[in-house]
């Protein structure tokens, strides 16, 4: 009776560890986007997206959340691995800037995450600078 509970405890135990894998393989765990491979959704400018979040946030977030974008502009501000697109689009580049891009109108792919109403910016992740030209 006792080797009975016992394997009756382990069939469960191991049915239990086997449906928590496949659910965080199945369901929960999924591999990050290459943004730098999608085509993107929408292509517009660094104003054109700042109106848009200004005029309505949340048609805007429906729009461009968590899509893949290419927004046009000039560089107003840059870190290493940070560019702004006329004061208003924050862009966390993939990769530390070579060159300075300081007044460069810049063609940047990303993903948008939001806007930020603290700093009235709106901000993308993974972004590669796909095209530049100098003024």
């Amino acid at each position: 009776m006792k080797r009975k509970k016992t394997a009756l405890i382990i069939a469960i135990v191991f049915i239990a560890v086997s449906a928590g894998i496949y659910f965080y393989y199945g369901y929960l765990f999924k591999e990050a986007r290459n943004i730098e491979s999608e085509a993107p959704d929408f292509s517009i400018t660094a104003v054109k997206l700042l109106e848009d979040y200004n005029s309505n946030p949340k048609t805007a977030d429906s729009l461009y959340l968590n899509k893949t974008i290419e927004i046009t502009g000039t560089v107003t501000k840059e870190t290493d691995s940070v560019i702004t697109l006329e004061n208003t689009v924050f862009c966390l580049l993939t990769q530390k800037i070579k060159t300075s891009l300081i007044n460069t109108k810049v063609t940047v792919k990303g993903k948008c995450i939001g806007y930020d109403e603290l700093f009235e910016e709106v901000k993308l992740d993974q972004c590669t600078v796909i095209n530049k030209q100098i003024n």
